[in-house]
């Protein structure tokens, strides 16, 4: 993919996570802080399914956000065809695995099991 076309995902993951989070924000503030982290709040959000939808995406635009910009810093520590690969689909791989471990722990939660 070319570069260009990467830092657009990069700063559209940018927008979308920032909008995404600031109602994630809003939505906690329905609930008194110690209130919103009780084991059955917690529960009850996750279980609520727009709300545990929008967590998953937030965990994937956070993901491609954070692995991107990961990616574009060890790109400019060091250049070379074989390092650019390796750091490629190193950061696709990670960010695979966190976005994996993120959407098992809410399918778990939302479905009533044992986080």
């Amino acid at each position: 993919m070319r570069e260009g076309t990467i830092m657009k995902i990069h700063y559209g993951t940018a927008i979308g996570s920032v909008a995404l989070v600031a109602v994630h924000i809003l939505f906690r503030l329905t609930q008194g802080f110690a209130e919103s982290l009780e084991y059955e709040s917690v529960i009850a959000n996750y279980q609520f399914l727009p709300y545990a939808g929008m967590l998953e995406i937030i965990l994937i635009l956070l993901s491609v956000h954070g692995f991107n910009g990961l990616r574009v810093v060890l790109l400019e520590l060091r250049q070379g065809r074989r390092y650019e690969k390796a750091v490629s689909y190193g950061c696709i791989a990670a960010m695979a695995s966190v976005i994996l471990y993120g959407s098992r722990t809410i399918i778990i939660a939302s479905s009533g099991g044992v986080v």
